[in-house]
């Protein structure tokens, strides 16, 4: 069997600071279990994709500024007959933020969204739709909080230029700010369904972004089973087992409440710790067999 960790060009992941090379670590851990393993890079057009048996999308950091090629790329593994991870139709479904609204549907928590059409107008009616004095807008399609913009009722006006500058690219998402985010960003990594680990993302003072590239921190604290569970019911309402999945969210009012579940390229915060590759295995184990 040979499978491929497929991840986007090295330079500029190095170019935007990514100090932990965790795709290394996962493929040296898997090539010590006795797996044929390589790494590949998404959009490389010298790769014969029908080689494998198993893809594996592991890091393709700048899918969401190519997305109409790499939703062909991933149709086209699809055609080919090759075993993808995630799988398919689970990664195209999540490469759009739309898919909240699909999770709060099901009365999953999540918290409020409102979504703007390319090509419209942003007006001041989402304070008083959520009842807040700030909101937190950004791109249907991003990631790393690319295009990410707060605004309140002090600088709607400055604000509303840029968004509508913004909105003549794509979709856009509004939510209210979530001053809880203060307290830290969980993320909760589950393997085939199963909790592994989790880590806790604190952003810095003044900053409301938790990526460390922004200046957040990130710590390792024992979670509550409470919010184990509450994290581990979104993915029960996925229509197909992940071999990766992170659930990210708040805790308000000692609730989880999701900002984001993560199937394509999140960060795996393994650390190289032998337990967790071996969680991470075990699940692809159990897939691909």
């Amino acid at each position: 069997m040979k499978i491929t960790i497929v991840g986007y060009k090295k330079e500029e992941r190095l170019s935007q600071g990514v100090a932990n090379d965790e795709d290394t670590e996962l493929i040296n851990f898997l090539i010590h279990k006795g797996l044929d393993v390589v790494p590949t890079i998404w959009n490389d057009r010298n790769v014969d994709w029908s080689s494998f048996n198993v893809v594996i999308i592991k890091s393709p950091w700048d899918y969401h500024n190519h997305l109409n090629e790499f939703v062909n790329w991933l149709d086209n593994l699809e055609k080919i007959g090759v075993k993808v991870l995630n799988p398919v139709e689970i990664i195209q479904w999540n490469s759009d933020k739309h898919y909240l609204k699909d999770l709060a549907e099901k009365q999953l928590p999540v918290i409020p969204a409102e979504y703007i059409e390319k090509g419209s107008g942003f007006d001041n009616r989402f304070f008083a739709y959520f009842n807040t004095d700030k909101l937190v807008v950004k791109p249907c399609v991003s990631a790393g909080a690319q295009n990410t913009i707060t605004v309140n009722k002090d600088n709607f006006n400055e604000r509303s230029v840029e968004i509508e500058t913004l909105l003549k690219e794509q979709d856009y998402m509004v939510q209210p700010f979530v001053d809880d985010i203060k307290n830290g960003e969980w993320s909760f990594l589950f393997f085939n369904g199963k909790y592994s680990h989790c880590s806790l993302k604190t952003p810095k003072k003044g900053d409301f972004r938790v990526q460390h590239y922004h200046g957040g921190s990130i710590s390792y604290p024992t979670p509550d089973p409470l919010y184990i569970e509450q994290a581990g019911s979104y993915l029960k309402s996925l229509p197909q087992a992940t071999l990766y999945a992170r659930v990210d969210g708040v805790v308000i009012n000692n609730s989880f409440q999701l900002m984001e579940l993560e199937l394509i390229e999140p960060y795996l915060f393994l650390n190289g710790d032998h337990r967790l590759l071996e969680n991470y295995y075990e699940a692809l184990m159990t897939l691909v067999s």
